[in-house]
């Protein structure tokens, strides 16, 4: 991995296609899912999502210094950073809240009609025209996850909505990241975000705990929370480069249906390490949610549609 003067990530792997490198790093995503699982138990998800942003803030601002020295953290528009933060931040801490009781698939699953809100909202804040597909598309996709939230809103009640309520708050998150992308590099919106984000999450972890018994933060993070945060800091950092690569040498409508791998990964972890199979009725849901997202991308190919 490369970097240049502007800080901005020079393609490397010389030869890799771009999809494979989506693969790669769609595939990684789980990894430090499934590490925040296993911490269930250990500290409250918004105390644990804090302390995770944390470190990768802190690592990221070393990165930005020694490549772009103070300039690097010149920033216009800081309130539009901020509202990345913001939906990341809710995004995450819901995400944690959901894998901490329910399935790791299930909840991965329900989190994918992501892309069918993120193309609602762009034609609704950002003028992008609605093409029938994504209509469909989003019909298909919450008839899938309304099938997947069946068998878990009996078990978990409420907190089984938590995975479509990060949906949401990443795909704001998307829709105000297209707004930046042309102002900083990718290591100043990285840190941007991640700042914005721990500082968030550290104010919902202080309301939370002196205010619900079940948010309270009764020990100072040990070395098992804390070995977890840094691990998974650490791979999404990695990941997410990874994907910033692949769209260096492919477009994002040619890696956009390697994001499923995510969703069989997700799986076999939650079978294989935690024991959560997926019924019959959630994969059925999750073959929807799939599909709905195959058809936009489908139709973002094609000028037909």
């Amino acid at each position: 991995m490369k970097t240049g003067k502007t800080g901005e990530i020079r393609p490397a792997f010389p030869g890799v296609n771009g999809v494979v490198l989506a693969l790669i790093a769609f595939a990684g995503f789980p990894i430090g899912d499934a590490i925040v699982k296993s911490a269930a138990g250990l500290w409250p998800a918004p105390a644990m999502a804090g302390l995770r942003f944390a470190i990768g803030a802190i690592g990221l601002a070393t990165i930005l210094w020694m490549r772009e020295g103070r300039a690097g953290f010149s920033v216009g528009r800081p309130w539009l950073h901020a509202a990345r933060g913001l939906a990341l931040a809710v995004g995450t801490m819901t995400f944690f809240s959901a894998i901490f009781v329910m399935p790791l698939a299930d909840a991965v699953a329900i989190s994918f009609v992501n892309p069918i809100i993120t193309a609602l909202f762009s034609g609704w804040f950002l003028g992008e025209r609605m093409r029938p597909a994504v209509w469909v598309a989003t019909l298909i996709a919450f008839a899938g996850v309304l099938i997947m939230l069946r068998p878990n809103f009996a078990n978990f009640g409420w907190v089984a909505v938590l995975p479509l309520i990060s949906a949401v708050a990443m795909s704001t998150m998307i829709i105000l990241n297209r707004m930046v992308s042309q102002q900083r590099s990718i290591w100043a919106a990285q840190f941007y975000i991640a700042f914005w984000a721990a500082v968030f999450l550290t104010m919902a972890s202080l309301i939370g705990h002196f205010s619900l018994p079940s948010m309270q933060i009764e020990t100072w993070p040990g070395w098992p929370l804390l070995w977890r945060c840094i691990v998974v800091a650490c791979t999404a950092t990695f990941f997410h480069i990874i994907l910033y690569m692949a769209t260096m040498r492919s477009s994002a409508a040619a890696i956009a249906p390697a994001v499923y791998i995510q969703m069989l990964v997700s799986g076999v972890i939650s079978v294989v390490i935690f024991d959560d199979p997926m019924d019959l009725w959630a994969v059925f849901g999750a073959i929807l949610i799939m599909a709905s997202g195959l058809l936009i991308w489908r139709s973002s190919r094609s000028p037909l549609t």
